[in-house]
């Protein structure tokens, strides 16, 4: 077996269906035109993204100075983990 695109190395032919082949895998394709633009985001995508990492961040903070209910708590910091994900994919939304 040859390798894509070699062809038989003693009669020096080439398979046409391995060219076409290996033609296409490196042919350049633009991307494609946008048929309709996006509007920008509404005003409270990125509110409620800068409120979870707040949140977030307040939220772990508070848990280590032993603020918050049953003390020191590794519920709490996952929590605050969860919230500052939830900002971050909100983020990945904004335009």
């Amino acid at each position: 077996m040859t390798p894509k695109g070699q062809g038989d190395h003693r009669t020096g032919h080439r398979n046409a269906t391995n060219v076409e082949s290996t033609f296409e895998s490196k042919r350049y394709t633009p991307p494609g035109e946008r048929s309709e633009h996006l509007p920008p985001s509404p005003r409270w995508v990125p509110v409620l993204m800068f409120a979870l990492l707040g949140l977030g961040g307040l939220v772990i903070i508070v848990n280590y100075l032993g603020m918050l209910p049953d003390g020191t708590k590794q519920l709490y910091t996952f929590g605050g983990l969860g919230l500052i994900l939830g900002g971050i994919i909100t983020a990945t939304q904004y335009r």
